[in-house]
């Protein structure tokens, strides 16, 4: 853990500010409370720095200080989530993705949701290519055909071999399942409390998905899949090696 020294220097901005957020970032589902020693711990802060910007922190409702002395979050970050959700809308975030995934990636980049027992595609963008997979965004399709139906059922808690190694992957393929000539690689998207939000697909000709192509469109479609899962507010760190450097900027 890096010296609060190299904090400092290596931090842009308002280093006050910075400092205040890395604080607020180590609260966890997990823990009732911290203490000042916890939270130095996990910050690499030291606790004089902390305790003055708790003071400010606490005045603002973003922390609040326990009668045994331990600190919790406080009331105002759900005041500011609700805000979020209420201005949020799923499109805002998957679209430039899917677009920027079309346009570098040379496959028809997709989003499914799940309902009932059919996927349904919600968004859609196609590449430049004159060459397309002919599907359109409310198109409803099967769950038993195609790497996105795979990997829905797999992270609803369908039971065997196959949607195991799909959870242990984060991702499935499909060739020639749903049209003979096509084939898909997908990945899931989580939102707050890891709920899955929906998957991530990029489909194709099947004569593009070679193997050394599909190696390539996992990376990517993983580093995607990590970006709109935390820009949604779940946990990307499920994807962790399997991303990688591969992480995109939104």
């Amino acid at each position: 853990m890096r010296s609060q020294a190299g904090r400092e220097q290596a931090t842009g901005g308002v280093a006050a500010v910075d400092r205040a957020l890395v604080i607020l970032s180590v609260f966890a589902d997990r823990d009732d409370a911290l203490t000042l020693a916890q939270i130095s711990q996990r910050t690499g802060l030291y606790k004089s720095t902390i305790l003055r910007l708790i003071e400010s922190l606490e005045r603002h409702g973003y922390i609040r200080r326990l009668p045994d002395g331990r600190y919790h979050i406080g009331p105002e970050p759900m005041r500011l989530a609700q805000l979020y959700q209420q201005s949020f809308r799923l499109a805002d975030a998957v679209m430039p993705v899917l677009r920027r995934l079309a346009e570098e990636c040379g496959v028809t980049a997709s989003f499914y949701v799940l309902e009932g027992n059919m996927r349904v595609c919600l968004h859609r963008v196609e590449p430049s290519s004159i060459v397309r997979v002919s599907l359109h965004e409310g198109d409803r399709l099967p769950l038993d055909r195609g790497a996105g139906g795979k990997v829905l059922r797999a992270f609803s808690g369908a039971k065997g071999e196959l949607f195991e190694s799909v959870r242990k992957a984060c991702c499935a393929t499909s060739f020639g399942e749903r049209d003979p000539q096509t084939a898909a690689i997908a990945a899931p998207v989580f939102g707050v409390n890891q709920a899955l939000c929906g998957v991530l697909n990029f489909s194709g000709l099947r004569e593009q998905f070679t193997p050394k192509h599909v190696a390539k469109l996992r990376r990517q479609i993983l580093a995607a899949a990590a970006l709109l899962t935390q820009a949604l507010g779940g946990d990307a760190s499920m994807f962790g090696t399997r991303a990688g450097a591969e992480r995109m900027a939104a």
